[in-house]
């Protein structure tokens, strides 16, 4: 099957089903212009799989922004360095069951069944690829280079989305419900730890989530601080652009071997993460958080062949300073000098760093909130995570942000805790996008029920026209 060929085959797999029926929601008018019944911030994977879910259940009225070019929507061109996902290939996610919208399917049009078979990994750059097909396939209502500011509840009940950028229709959208489908970081913000942001300045350093011009570290040394799959991804991908040596740091005596995911996948524990109890919930997030994702096999393995790789077990970085030689970093094995560091510490969530939500983070009900877990467990950094409702919306810590906060929905890594790797992870998607969607269309369901109801009681169109005669 050609590529053009699996184009039809999704369409007619899709009017199978179909999809593209009228929809339901009652139009809503205001002053200021259109109201969406859902906008979706954020065009990667999530949301992209958000938006097909929507449309599946004829919720039409419906945008897509990103910040990104099209085409760089996500992690896969930007800062992921990784040569391949470390997801297993037969995992499915945003096709929600559909054959043929498979990355499989998408594969094997293109390569064949044989290659698909000999294929180990998804390649990062396929990934990628897949996602613009996939857009494009679907036809699905993305705008790009345009990014949210400020989200602005109204006391009609509609939020008001301050938005700028080449794309931005306008300086505004209203919307009934907002899906912030916003990744890894779209919870908080990436981590430097502060004795290397008030020490250092910035043309010594850079986090892993941002662009770094590797081209100019070509023949330096470089510094990575960090023990988990990403550091290993800028080690391997900094070597093979040409740096003379990177020297891995990991606080640890001994790698990381175990990936919680893997068992995850296997043993319900990803699609029935909502049923447990929040004791449960949070001792499972708590034993996660353990473990940084371990590098792969072959990750490690294409990292350490180069000559130039070093790793530094047990050596946690004391200090840093600069110097007119580059930055000195401090372990407890000796001191260090880099051209560059690159800082491969993660993320902290907490609603508070989100300037989108700068209005109303202080009603969000955090776990801090509402649990209290045993001592050996408690840890700050996850009970600043968002307190969701198993469908993803926010909730409020007190009476007056129930209102402002109605109809906005987290679908990012801020719900680890509340809803498990349903939106932070590609083997979490397929479940997590229906339990979404699902509340989502309950919510504009029943904002319409009173129209709704009083429609279905006037309703008199005859449907039966035969006549039939009483007789005896």
């Amino acid at each position: 099957m050609s590529l053009e060929a699996l184009n039809k085959q999704v369409k007619i797999d899709l009017s199978y089903l179909a999809f593209g029926g009228p929809n339901w929601v009652r139009p809503l008018s205001h002053p200021e212009g259109h109201v969406y019944d859902v906008v979706i911030v954020g065009g990667g994977q999530s949301g992209l799989g958000a938006a097909f879910g929507l449309l599946r259940e004829r919720i039409s009225n419906i945008l897509v922004i990103d910040e990104n070019r099209e085409g760089l929507e996500g992690p896969w061109e930007t800062y992921a360095r990784m040569v391949t996902l470390r997801t297993p290939k037969h995992l499915t996610s945003i096709d929600l069951g559909i054959p043929s919208l498979t990355f499989r399917a998408w594969w094997e049009a293109q390569f064949g069944s044989e290659s698909w078979e000999a294929l180990d990994k998804i390649p990062r750059g396929d990934w990628m690829n897949y996602l613009r097909w996939f857009r494009k396939v679907l036809n699905l209502p993305v705008v790009n280079e345009v990014k949210l500011k400020l989200i602005e509840p109204t006391d009609e009940g509609i939020h008001r989305l301050h938005i700028e950028g080449k794309g931005a229709p306008s300086d505004r959208l209203l919307a009934r419900k907002v899906i912030l489908a916003t990744g890894i970081q779209g919870g908080g913000e990436w981590h430097v730890p502060p004795f290397i942001a008030e020490k250092l300045p910035r043309h010594l350093y850079a986090h892993s989530s941002e662009a770094i011009d590797f081209k100019a570290l070509r023949g330096k040394k470089i510094g990575i601080l960090g023990g988990g799959a990403s550091a290993f991804d800028n080690a391997n991908f900094a070597l093979s652009e040409g740096a003379a040596e990177v020297h891995v740091f990991v606080r640890r005596n001994e790698l990381q071997r175990i990936n919680p995911i893997r068992h995850m996948e296997v043993s319900g524990l990803i699609e029935r993460f909502q049923a447990l109890s929040d004791a449960d919930k949070y001792a499972v997030i708590a034993h996660f958080f353990k473990y940084n994702q371990p590098p792969t096999n072959d990750t490690f393995e294409r990292a350490a062949s180069w000559p130039g790789f070093h790793l530094h077990l047990g050596a946690p970085w004391l200090n840093v300073e600069a110097t007119d030689k580059g930055a000195v970093v401090t372990t407890p094995q000796g001191k260090f000098t880099f051209d560059f560091l690159i800082i491969c510490t993660g993320l902290v969530t907490d609603p508070a760093l989100r300037p989108e939500l700068r209005l109303v983070e202080s009603h969000i009900a955090r776990w801090g909130d509402r649990y209290n877990p045993p001592e050996e467990l408690a840890n700050p950094l996850l009970d600043a995570h968002p307190y969701l409702s198993p469908g993803f919306a926010f909730l409020s810590r007190d009476e007056k942000g129930k209102k402002l906060l109605y109809g906005l929905f987290a679908f990012n890594y801020s719900g680890l805790i509340s809803c498990g790797i349903t939106a932070s992870a590609l083997s979490g998607l397929k479940y997590g996008i229906p339990k979404l969607v699902s509340a989502v269309a309950d919510q504009l369901f029943f904002d319409d029920r009173e129209e709704i109801l009083k429609d279905f009681f006037a309703y008199s169109e005859v449907e039966f026209v035969g006549e039939w005669t009483k007789t005896d």
